[in-house]
């Protein structure tokens, strides 16, 4: 089912984001994990797409497994890095084979070892033509990126607003961030996002912090910023493991209540295909219900 066909209105969606393992070992532990967060009842889940399709096969296989044998709904994500419009066509058509019904439509990261992006001969230039090229082809839900502290290859918060805005018009249903750890930046870019005519349902990525240095790492690879408060907690922790953790959880836990109760329409985890943390975060939430506090959803789901 198409993931904007599920969207509730009087309630928040839950989705939870995977990577395809690397390991036999990965492998077994990313099905606990699996196992243990489908207990949780998430809306959907997603499953990324690495850079230049370094891991094409890999998400192509876990999509169509979990949507096959764990009866989860699954977006593949799908980038156009690297890849020709036959090769995006013979793609979806592997996808909608195996029943996958979602995307999410990404430009993607350039290569390891190349700074830019450059569209490959015979492909698209970006997630707007992206979206559009899927919408062409079906009745696909179509998902797309968003960047509440901005694309860092864009060159002002207004420039990136409306390149989301084309995404929009081009098919995108529904957007997930990049992840972020200041809700005041958050509710301010949501503000300026509405302001330039985007209503379509816009889910806010949390990542519950494992470790203080795959924090750093993490956000080196992806451009967050780290508020003085977060880094300040994390280094009183003195890397001991459990304490940074626990307060990890703490953390996004306060987080996702704050954004909960502000009215948002949902929020995806970003796992590591781990699941301790985002059983105790997203537990927690389900006891304490803070969108019932919410004076009302920042948008109607289509």
């Amino acid at each position: 089912m198409r993931i904007p066909d599920i969207l509730r209105a009087d309630e928040p969606s839950f989705s939870f984001e995977f990577f395809p393992p690397k390991s036999e070992e990965a492998a077994a532990e990313l099905r606990a994990t699996i196992t243990q967060l489908e207990r949780l009842d998430p809306d959907f889940v997603s499953v990324t797409y690495g850079a230049a399709g370094s891991t094409r096969e890999g998400t192509i296989e876990l999509s169509s497994r979990i949507q096959r044998e764990v009866g989860i709904e699954t977006m593949a994500h799908l980038s156009c890095v690297g890849e020709t419009t036959e090769g995006l066509e013979s793609i979806l058509e592997r996808l909608r084979a195996a029943g996958i019904s979602n995307i999410l439509a990404l430009r993607g990261d350039p290569p390891a070892g190349s700074r830019d992006f450059v569209p490959p001969e015979g492909g698209l230039r970006g997630s707007a033509e992206l979206a559009a090229f899927i919408r062409a082809r079906g009745d696909w839900g179509i998902g797309g990126s968003s960047f509440p502290e901005v694309h860092p290859e864009a060159e002002s918060q207004e420039a990136d607003i409306a390149y989301l805005k084309e995404k929009v018009d081009a098919g995108a249903e529904f957007l997930i961030t990049q992840l972020f750890f200041d809700n005041a930046v958050f509710f301010d870019w949501l503000t300026e996002v509405r302001a330039a005519g985007i209503t379509v349902p816009v889910f806010p990525g949390i990542l519950p912090i494992r470790s203080y240095a795959g924090l750093i790492r993490f956000c080196d690879v992806c451009g967050a910023r780290v508020p003085d408060a977060l880094r300040e907690g994390l280094a009183a922790c003195d890397e001991d493991a459990a304490a940074e953790r626990a307060f990890g959880i703490a953390y996004a836990s306060r987080q996702c209540e704050e954004l909960l109760a502000g009215g948002v329409d949902g929020l995806h985890f970003y796992t590591l295909n781990k699941a301790d943390s985002t059983l105790a975060v997203l537990g927690a939430l389900k006891a304490a219900r803070p969108w019932e506090r919410a004076p009302e959803r920042t948008v109607t789901t289509p």
